[in-house]
C-alpha cells in the first residue's frame, strides 16, 4: 500500500511526506522533485514549454511510480485534477488530501514567484479562487482528509499514518 498525499501547494505535503516515511520506513518520493530530476526547473518547463507538457510530464512520473509498493508520494498541487492520475494513486494507495485555510497558504506560499508558477504574482483573491476551485476535486478523490490547521508536522503525519493504517516504526 501507498500514501499519497494532494492538496494545494504550500499546505505542506512534502515536509509530511518525509516524516511519515521517516515514521514508517516507508520510501517517499517527491512527484515535483522526480520532474525537476529528469526534465529541470519546473518554472522553466512552464516557460517554454506549458502547463499542459508539464502535466504530460507529471503523468508520465505518477504511472511509474504508484505501481511500487510501500511509498508515501507527496504530490504536485495539480497532479490529482488529471483523473487518469488520481485513479493510478489510488489504484495501490490511499490518496489524504491535506486540508489547509487559505490563510496560512498566502502566508506561505503568497510571496512565491519562479518555484511555483502558477503562483507568480498572485494576490489573495486569486489564491482564493485557485482554492476554491481545486478544493473539491482533492475531495473527491482522496480516501481521507486531514485537517492541517494548528497542527505540527509531526501531528499531521501521524494522523495520516492513523487515518490510513500505516505502521509506525520509529
Amino acid at each position: 500500500m501507498n500514501i499519497v498525499l494532494c492538496g494545494m501547494m504550500g499546505a505542506g505535503k512534502t515536509s509530511v511526506g518525509i516524516r511519515i516515511a521517516d515514521l514508517t520506513g516507508m520510501r517517499w518520493y517527491d512527484t515535483d522533485d522526480l520532474i525537476t530530476e529528469k526534465y529541470g526547473k519546473i518554472s522553466s518547463i512552464f516557460e517554454f514549454y506549458g502547463e499542459e507538457r508539464f502535466r504530460e510530464m507529471e503523468s508520465e512520473i505518477v504511472r511509474k511510480i504508484s505501481e511500487e509498493d510501500g511509498t508515501v508520494i507527496s504530490t504536485g498541487g495539480g497532479c490529482v485534477l488529471r483523473p487518469e492520475n488520481s485513479a493510478a494513486l489510488k489504484k495501490y494507495g490511499k490518496i489524504v488530501f491535506l486540508k489547509v485555510d487559505i490563510d496560512v497558504l498566502f502566508e506561505r506560499t503568497g510571496h512565491t514567484s519562479d518555484d511555483r508558477p502558477l503562483l507568480k504574482n498572485t494576490t489573495f483573491a486569486k489564491m482564493k479562487e485557485l482554492l476554491d476551485y481545486r478544493t473539491p476535486i482533492y475531495e473527491s478523490c482522496a480516501d481521507f482528509t486531514v485537517d492541517t490547521n494548528g497542527k505540527n508536522i509531526d501531528e499531521v503525519a501521524r494522523e495520516v499514518c492513523a487515518v490510513c493504517g500505516a505502521e509506525i516504526r520509529r
